[in-house]
């Protein structure tokens, strides 16, 4: 049995729940449409700072946060655009804003939320615009797909994440076999691309590494500690894959972005969205546990 359930709970909480494959979602969408939990055979795969989560003037860190209009940051968060100006924060806006329900359906199970431009946001982002996620749990998926619409009359620049927090005890993230399908890996701080051989030092206070030229359609992330292998497959626009490990945290991230850093003022991988037009495109990810 498939069921969307209402909680009022701090924020109003959407609980989408599939009894026959023991999964269920979490969506808060006045929180940034943000997922909280992913739990399947009951086993939580997202990690979720719960006190941060409590104030709504912190950024959430947990979770599967929204990343729109930009992905990382801008140098001074700024950029320029038809002569102008603008500042934006660290991986946009669209965190920080409350979503509205759309749509919700049993079969497929499904929620619909959406975020639409209005005067604060034309003010570091000048147009308007309409995007739309449908969180969608199929079994032990849960997909995201995802409609960027510019309802503006000059071509919308953007580009378009996701930074999903995935559960790991940290003593154990030495044993995370990883599997990105990248040649490169792009400083943060210079830009220089060096190349990746395809591990990750788990003794380094912080991983901080943006994989370019990525070449397949899938990650995969294997937890030998939970018999656990999450799968993050991507559409064809998701160019940049993020992993992120800070030591002494029960979380790495694995984060499919569509444009690298700075995307805005470099042009970069950059998606432009004609005027009346609509973007389309989705992400999924997948647990299979042994």
């Amino acid at each position: 049995m498939a069921s969307v359930t209402v909680e009022n709970q701090q924020y109003q909480t959407y609980v989408l729940a599939d009894e026959a494959a023991q999964s269920h979602v979490v969506v808060v969408p006045e929180r940034g449409g943000i997922v909280t939990q992913w739990q399947v055979q009951g086993l939580d795969l997202f990690y979720l700072d719960q006190e941060r989560f409590t104030h709504p003037d912190l950024s959430v860190r947990g979770g599967i946060p929204i990343l729109f209009p930009i992905c990382g940051n801008l140098p001074n968060d700024s950029y320029s655009l038809g002569g102008e100006t603008y500042s934006l924060v660290q991986h946009g806006f669209a965190r920080n804003l409350p979503w509205t329900v759309v749509g919700q359906k049993t079969d497929p199970l499904s929620l619909s939320v959406q975020l639409v431009s209005d005067e604060a946001t034309r003010a570091v982002y000048p147009f308007d615009f309409t995007v739309t996620y449908t969180y969608v749990v199929q079994g032990n998926s849960l997909e995201i797909r995802q409609s960027y619409e510019n309802r503006s009359d000059r071509p919308l620049p953007m580009s378009a994440g996701f930074h999903p927090y995935f559960a790991v005890a940290d003593g154990v993230k030495g044993q995370l076999q990883v599997d990105i399908p990248a040649q490169q890996w792009q400083v943060k701080d210079t830009g220089e691309l060096l190349p990746f051989g395809g591990q990750f030092d788990f003794g380094l206070e912080e991983i901080d590494m943006a994989l370019r030229s990525v070449t397949g359609s899938k990650a995969t992330v294997v937890d030998p500690s939970r018999s656990l292998t999450l799968t993050v497959e991507y559409d064809a626009p998701f160019k940049t894959l993020v992993f992120w490990a800070v030591q002494g945290k029960d979380f790495y991230c694995l984060e499919p972005w569509t444009a690298p850093r700075n995307a805005l003022n470099t042009g970069e991988d950059l998606t432009t969205v004609a005027p009346g037009q609509t973007f389309e495109t989705w992400v999924r990810f997948t647990a299979a546990i042994a």
